[in-house]
């Protein structure tokens, strides 16, 4: 069995990355989202295992000791990490799956596995980056103006992924994002394994 190709999306907070994600995966079959462990407070709409694996700083601490992370970070005084073997059993039974990380775990992942996709989600612009974020009611000024100074040290890691998507209109960043897996599925490696009946009636 060929192994699943793993996808990076990365994004400054306020870009649009969880919803386009999350209607990627509803749209496209043999597609998952790993789901990260954090150290953050669970907000109410979020489900424990389903949104994060919510865990405390002393239990982020064992699983770095032990290598359990394929990536992890600090972002915003809070801890963020994906599960090694999460990953490694969806590659493994030829599934697809994005893992939704910041540029510093966007960097480790790719260092450990260079055949994964990268893909950075952009805003069309600064004015419009800021009125999501207060769109939200999530965050107060300060905190909504700390992650305006972050999205700015964020988005200037762009080069280091091989593809940018703009979302201004969803749908026609929903439509950019799935060509890229569709692409991907289509390459001569993939499509060999996947029509290797076809190919020997062509063939013979």
């Amino acid at each position: 069995m060929i192994s699943g190709k793993l996808y990076i999306v990365s994004a400054p907070s306020g870009a649009g990355k969880t919803s386009l994600v999350k209607q990627l995966i509803a749209d496209t079959p043999r597609l998952a989202v790993s789901v990260s462990h954090t150290t953050r407070a669970r907000r109410a709409a979020e489900q424990d295992g389903v949104d994060y694996f919510f865990v405390t700083a002393n239990q982020f601490q064992e699983m770095i000791q032990t290598q359990a992370f394929l990536e992890h970070a600090q972002v915003f005084d809070n801890y963020y990490g994906t599960a090694r073997k999460t990953v490694e059993d969806y590659l493994a039974e030829g599934e697809d799956i994005i893992l939704e990380i910041d540029w510093q775990g966007a960097q480790q992942v790719r260092k450990l596995l260079p055949d994964s996709v990268s893909i950075f989600i952009l805003p069309p612009s600064i004015a419009v980056l800021r009125q999501r974020l207060q769109s939200r009611g999530q965050d107060d000024a300060e905190i909504i103006a700390r992650r305006m100074q972050d999205a700015v040290a964020e988005m200037s890691h762009f080069s280091e992924f091989d593809y940018l998507i703009v979302n201004d209109d969803f749908a026609i960043a929903l439509k950019q994002l799935k060509s890229i897996i569709i692409a991907n599925r289509l390459l001569q490696q993939r499509q060999q394994h996947e029509l290797n009946s076809l190919l020997q009636n062509l063939l013979n």
